[in-house]
């Protein structure tokens, strides 16, 4: 199926991915800023920071839930028109969050902007690749991942700068202005973009027969957790293991999406080159990396360079796993697309909700040795999933 001519067809193809790519930098600045911002919520509702931080896992759950079959309800629809449903949705719900009353409210307008994140996110990955221009689909990936990392370079620490400066509603408020205004760029930029390649139920069964498929969406699950065991308690870890002061822990966030930045550019120079190895060695770069959080905690010049190599792996780790699954489900992307979405999200909502779980019973120093013991069984996963299906994956087509 072609795409239909409409007034924007003409635009530079590339337009229409970097409108993309900030979509990508909106959605993820939402579900992740909460992180920076889970003391000030608490100190809002009376509510301990542990308790607080239950949100980022029932919010990821939603989406783990919802991301297969809001795809399937919605697969008809033309993807242009698709997105402009799912940013009003998100705005309404940025709205319900500004004004929430209680606590229980807040998590209401969280819903809602799940249910926006989970089709979202099942769509867009293959509408970068469709609209990219030949022989690109690579750097079109890359700059995806760019939106993502910006999320976590100016996202998450600014609206933490905003929340501290105007309160936490303040943040939410925004980030549904900033919304609105991509929205609008997406009605300009965007192409039709008539369904395609969507799947539908019947593709799930085909789906789940492609063993070295359900291997990759095995290691989403054990990767996220692991980095999001620590990574959601980021904020205290380093306010009370590290003892850096509340300023500084904003650097730190920065600093972590900047690294980002890096991991994308690393992406697109040799992950798609030599996809097993940089499997392989982002896997066992963020246990390194995990496993040395407590330790490096109080020298800064050692935690400082550890967070960067964090920032840069599981990017790079995501990356080349949701690579992975367009060329293994080359013909029903968007329903292996919402699958690994919603996957990607129960490792969010496991992990925090375990790193919540080892900060009341353990205390949050440990949240990193427990992160890095769960990134160790994802390599040794890797590797025998690598070798078990060499043929396979040897065979995938990639296209850089």
């Amino acid at each position: 199926m072609q795409v239909e001519s409409s007034p924007s067809s003409s635009v530079n193809p590339w337009w229409g991915v970097i409108a993309l790519a900030l979509s990508a930098f909106i959605f993820n600045t939402t579900e992740f800023v909460p992180i920076g911002l889970l003391s000030d919520i608490g100190r809002s509702f009376d509510m301990r920071t542990e308790h607080v931080g239950l949100m980022l896992t029932i919010y990821a759950w939603a989406v783990a839930l919802a991301s297969l079959p809001l795809m399937l309800v919605t697969r008809e629809v033309e993807r242009r028109k698709l997105l402009t449903w799912l940013f009003a949705l998100f705005i309404a719900s940025h709205v319900v969050c500004a004004l929430a009353p209680n606590f229980y409210v807040l998590l209401a307008g969280r819903l809602g902007i799940a249910a926006a994140h989970a089709i979202f996110w099942s769509i867009t990955a293959s509408l970068v690749v469709r609209i990219a221009p030949a022989g690109r689909k690579g750097q079109a990936l890359g700059m995806l991942a760019t939106g993502t990392s910006m999320a976590m370079v100016l996202g998450i620490p600014l609206g933490r700068m905003v929340g501290a400066l105007m309160g936490w509603r303040w943040t939410f408020a925004l980030i549904g202005v900033i919304a609105l205004v991509v929205m609008l760029l997406l009605m300009r930029l965007l192409p039709r973009l008539p369904s395609k390649n969507s799947g539908d139920l019947s593709s799930l069964p085909i789906l789940l027969k492609r063993p070295a498929l359900v291997s990759i969406y095995a290691l989403i699950i054990v990767s996220v957790t692991a980095h999001f065991t620590a990574y959601s308690y980021m904020e205290p870890f380093m306010e009370h293991v590290a003892l850096l002061s509340p300023q500084f822990v904003t650097w730190i966030l920065l600093l972590f999406g900047g690294a980002g930045l890096l991991g994308s550019a690393l992406f697109s120079w040799q992950g798609l080159k030599r996809p097993d190895a940089f499997l392989l060695a982002t896997f066992g770069a963020l246990a390194l990396c995990l496993l040395g959080l407590q330790p490096s905690a109080p020298h800064i010049f050692v935690l400082l360079p550890l967070i960067v190599l964090w920032g840069m792996v599981f990017l790079c780790l995501v990356l080349v796993m949701q690579a992975r699954v367009l060329g293994l489900a080359s013909d029903s992307t968007d329903v292996a697309m919402s699958l690994f979405s919603g996957l990607f999200n129960v490792g969010i909502g496991a992990g925090a909700l375990l790193g919540s779980q080892v900060g009341i019973h353990m205390g949050v120093a440990e949240v990193g040795y427990v992160g890095g013991v769960i990134a160790i069984v994802g390599l040794i996963g890797a590797a025998l999933a690598l070798q078990r299906y060499k043929a396979v994956f040897a065979t995938q087509k990639i296209e850089t």
